[in-house]
C-alpha cells in the first residue's frame, strides 16, 4: 500500500506547478540550472525520451535563450536568493530575494516544494543550507504535501578518498562507495554540509533529501575552464598552460546534464540519497587544455609547474583544486535509473563544437569582420587603426601579412631546437614540409624580381586569405585595409576551394567563404582635388619613403579610378553577395581627424563584440575619468575665482567712482552756495551791519532792562532812511 501511494506521487506533481527554490540565481551554476527548470514540465522525466524528441532537443539547445524565454504551462516556478541588491531579477525566476531575514527565508522556503542549495561556488553557503534543512526538517511535522531538499555539491569531497583497489587505480568509485568518501582539506565545509543533509529527511512521505556529488561544471558561459577559453581566445600567448603534468583525470560534467539530473531527482524521488553526476568521459587536465587550444586558441599547450596557477587571475582556490584533482567516479544510478536528454554525455572534447559554440553566444564573443575600401589617402589606415583600437580588432595591412608570410617561411626552413616543455609530437604534427616551403619562397622571390619588387596576387591571395582563417581572425575579427582591390581578388580571395565545381550549377553568384567574408564593408571617397589638396598639406617627414610622393600618388590614384570605373568592381562583388558596402565621402565631412566618419562607422557596426574592458583598462579608464574629473573641477574653480576676483574689483571701482562724484557734488554745492551768499552779504555789510553795530554797543554801555526792546527802538530812531 505504502509504495502504491509512493508511486502515486510523482503522477500528482505531473499535474501541478511546483515551486522550486535556488539560492544565488545570479552565479554560473545555479543560474544555468534554474533556466533549464523553468523550461521543463513537471513530470517530463518520467517518460521514456524517443529519438525524435532527441532530435528536438538537439535543435532548442542551439538557441536556449529563445526557448527559455518565456514559461510554458506546467513547468517548474523558479524562486531564490541573489548576491546582490543592485542584481536584477533573472527572466526565467518568479521571485528574488536578497538579503532576507533568516525568518523571511524561512517563511519562503516553506512556499516551495523543492529547496534546492549548490555550493558548488560559494562554499560560505554551505553553512546557509545547514541551517535550511535543519529548520525544514523541525517544520516537516506540519507540511501538507512532501518537500524535497537537493545539495548540490562537488566531487572534491572524494578528492582524498582512497583507491578500491590498490593494485587497479583506475577502477571508479560510484553512488554506492559515498561512506569510503575522503574530502580535499579545502571542502570541509562542504563534506559537513553533505553530512548533515543526509541526516535529515529520513521521513520521506514529509521530507526527502539528497546529496549531488558533481563534477568539474562545464557548458554555456564556461564555469572554471572559463579561464582557458578566454586565454585561448584572446590569443595573447603562444601555448595554453597545462599544470603540472596534466594526466590527472579530472571528474566533470556539462551544466545543462547537471539540470537534467536535478529535474530526474525532483520528478522521480528515488530512493538513493546520494547521488554522482559526471559524465562518461574519462579527461584529463592534458585533454581538456589541448582540446581548447586546438578549438579556439593557438593549437599548442605547455606545461607549467602547479604553482603557476595561482598567477592565473580568473581562478579560485576552489577552481585550481578541481583542476588539480585526480579522481575516476561512474554515476552508476543516474545512468541506469534516469532518463537525461544529456548534452555532451560524451563528455568535453567529443562535444567541443557544440560547447564552444554556446560558449561563444552566451559570452556574445563573435567576431567583427570589416574591410576598408577607398582611393590612396581617403583616410583608410587611420580610420583602420581607430576601429580596431576600439573593436579589439586584428589591423591587416597587404604588406605586413606578406612580410609576416615570408618570415614565418623562412623560420621554417631555418633548424630550430625543441623547445623544453612542449607537448612531445606537437613539433611533429604542425611541422610543415620544409621543401616545400623552400619551393615557395624561391617562387615568391622570383615572383618579385620579375615584377620590379611587386608580388604576384596568387601569393597575395594565398597569404591574405591564410590570415583571415588564422585563429586569432576567427575569433576576434578583422579590418582589412584596402584589399582586395579587384573585382577577381575578392572573389579568389573570399571564394570556398572545395565548391569550384558547383559554381556553374549555381548560376552567376559564386560561393563564398562564410568564414572569412567581411560583415561590414565601407567604401570611402573623395574628390581628386580634395585628395591632391589632403596629400599636399602633409608633412615631409610623413610623405618620404611612402607612396604619397607626387608621381607615385597621382599613378596611384588614377589606377584607382581606371578600376572603379569598370563595369565589374570589388564593391559590385560585394553587392552580389548581399553585403552593400557603407558609402561615406569624407571630402564632403571636412574633418581632417575622420572623427564623423568614424562616428558613423561605429553606428554601423554596432557595439563591441568581446569580454569588455579588462581590469587595467577599467582602472585606466576610471583614472583618466578621475583627472579629467579634477581637472575641470580646478578649471570650474579657477573660474569661480576670476569671477569673483573681477566682480571685487569691478565693485571697489564703482564705490571709488561713487565716493568721486560724490565729493565733485558736494564741491559744486558749496560753490554755488558761496556764489549765491556775496549779494546778500554786501546788502547786509552796507545797510543794516553799521546801524546794528552802533545799537548793539549803545546796548552793552547803557545796559537796559529789556535790551531787545532798546535796541529796537534804537534801530527805529536811528534809521538812515528816515533821517
Amino acid at each position: 500500500m505504502a509504495e502504491e501511494e509512493e508511486s502515486a506521487a510523482p503522477a500528482e506533481k505531473a499535474i501541478r506547478i511546483q515551486r522550486v527554490f535556488i539560492n544565488l540565481l545570479d552565479s554560473y551554476s545555479s543560474r544555468n540550472i534554474g533556466k533549464f527548470l523553468s523550461n521543463c514540465v513537471v513530470g517530463a522525466s518520467l517518460e521514456e525520451i524517443t529519438e525524435e524528441e532527441e532530435e528536438d532537443d538537439e535543435n532548442k539547445s542551439a538557441m536556449p535563450e529563445a526557448s527559455m524565454a518565456k514559461l510554458k504551462e506546467g513547468t517548474f516556478q523558479i524562486v531564490g536568493t541573489l548576491s546582490k541588491l543592485d542584481v536584477p531579477r533573472p527572466e526565467f525566476a518568479v521571485e528574488a530575494y536578497c538579503g532576507m531575514s533568516q525568518e523571511d527565508l524561512l517563511l519562503r522556503l516553506l512556499e516551495c516544494d523543492v529547496i534546492i542549495y549548490n555550493i558548488t561556488e560559494s562554499p560560505q553557503q554551505a553553512e546557509e543550507a545547514i541551517w535550511a534543512v535543519s529548520v525544514l526538517n523541525e517544520e516537516s511535522s506540519h507540511f501538507e504535501k512532501r518537500k524535497v531538499f537537493i545539495l548540490v555539491s562537488t566531487v572534491m569531497t572524494w578528492a582524498r578518498s582512497k583507491p578500491l583497489d590498490p593494485d587497479d587505480s583506475e577502477v571508479p568509485f560510484t553512488e554506492e562507495d559515498y561512506r569510503r568518501r575522503k574530502q580535499h582539506p579545502n571542502f570541509l565545509d562542504h563534506i559537513n554540509a553533505e553530512k548533515m543533509v543526509l541526516k535529515f529527511g529520513k521521513n520521506v512521505r514529509k521530507f526527502t533529501t539528497y546529496v549531488v556529488a558533481a563534477g568539474l561544471q562545464y557548458g554555456m558561459e564556461g564555469g572554471i575552464l572559463h579561464a582557458f577559453f578566454k586565454l585561448a581566445w584572446l590569443g595573447e600567448v603562444p601555448a595554453l598552460p597545462v599544470f603540472g603534468d596534466g594526466t590527472n583525470v579530472i571528474p566533470a560534467i556539462h551544466i545543462l546534464d547537471l539540470a537534467g539530473v536535478i529535474q530526474n531527482i525532483i520528478d522521480h524521488v528515488p530512493k538513493l540519497r546520494y547521488l554522482v553526476a559526471v559524465d562518461e568521459s574519462v579527461h584529463t587536465l592534458e585533454d581538456f587544455v589541448k582540446c581548447i587550444s586546438r578549438s579556439t586558441g593557438p593549437g599548442k599547450i605547455q606545461k607549467v609547474p602547479k604553482e603557476n596557477a595561482f598567477l592565473t587571475k580568473d581562478l579560485t582556490q576552489e577552481n585550481i583544486d578541481h583542476l588539480l584533482v585526480n579522481l575516476r567516479m561512474e554515476a552508476l544510478f543516474v545512468k541506469e535509473n534516469f532518463n537525461i536528454r544529456w548534452f555532451a554525455q560524451a563528455g568535453f572534447v567529443e562535444n567541443i563544437n557544440s560547447i564552444l559554440k554556446e560558449y561563444k553566444q552566451s559570452r556574445r564573443l563573435l567576431p567583427i569582420k570589416i574591410c576598408i575600401l577607398g582611393p590612396p589617402a581617403v583616410g583608410k589606415s587611420s580610420i583602420a587603426e581607430v576601429l580596431a583600437k576600439y573593436y579589439k580588432l586584428h589591423h591587416i595591412k597587404m604588406k605586413d601579412v606578406i612580410s609576416e608570410a615570408i618570415a614565418k617561411l623562412e623560420a621554417i626552413i631555418t633548424p630550430k631546437d625543441v623547445t623544453e616543455g612542449e607537448e612531445e609530437g606537437e613539433e611533429e604534427e604542425e611541422e610543415d614540409n620544409v621543401e616545400d616551403a623552400q619551393e615557395l619562397l624561391e617562387g615568391i622571390k622570383e615572383s618579385m624580381d620579375q615584377n620590379a619588387g611587386r608580388l604576384e596576387d596568387q601569393y597575395i591571395i594565398r597569404f591574405m586569405k591564410e590570415k583571415l582563417k588564422s585563429m586569432p581572425c576567427r575569433n576576434q575579427g578583422y579590418i582589412l585595409d584596402g584589399f582586395p582591390k579587384t573585382y577577381d581578388q575578392a572573389k579568389d580571395l573570399f571564394s570556398q576551394e572545395d565548391e569550384e565545381e558547383e559554381e556553374e550549377v549555381r548560376g552567376k553568384m559564386f560561393p563564398y567563404d562564410k568564414l572569412i567574408i567581411p560583415e561590414f564593408v565601407c567604401a570611402l571617397d573623395a574628390s581628386d582635388e580634395f585628395l591632391k589638396e589632403r596629400v599636399m598639406n602633409l608633412p615631409e617627414s610623413i610623405v618620404t619613403g611612402t607612396h604619397y610622393s607626387q608621381d607615385r600618388f597621382l599613378r596611384s590614384l588614377s589606377n584607382y579610378r581606371d578600376v572603379n570605373t569598370e563595369d565589374e568592381t570589388v564593391l559590385n562583388y560585394f553587392d552580389e553577395l548581399e553585403i552593400h558596402p557603407i558609402h561615406i565621402d569624407v571630402g564632403r565631412l571636412e574633418d581632417a581627424q575622420n572623427r564623423l566618419a568614424i562616428k558613423q562607422l561605429i553606428k554601423e557596426v554596432g557595439e563591441p563584440r568581446n569580454y569588455g574592458l579588462t581590469d587595467e583598462e577599467k582602472a585606466e579608464e576610471e583614472r583618466k575619468a578621475a583627472e579629467e574629473r579634477l581637472a575641470r573641477e580646478a578649471l570650474e574653480e579657477a573660474e569661480r575665482e576670476h569671477k569673483e576676483a573681477v566682480e571685487t574689483a569691478e565693485k571697489v571701482a564703482r564705490w571709488e567712482e561713487w565716493n568721486k562724484r560724490l565729493e565733485e557734488v558736494k564741491r559744486e554745492e558749496r560753490e554755488l552756495l558761496e556764489a549765491q551768499s556775496i549779494p546778500l552779504r554786501n546788502y547786509l555789510m552796507t545797510y543794516v551791519m553799521p546801524t546794528l553795530m552802533q545799537g548793539l554797543n549803545e546796548c552793552c554801555k547803557v545796559r537796559p532792562d529789556d535790551p531787545v526792546d532798546f535796541l529796537a527802538e534804537y534801530l527805529f530812531k536811528n534809521n538812515p532812511e528816515t533821517q
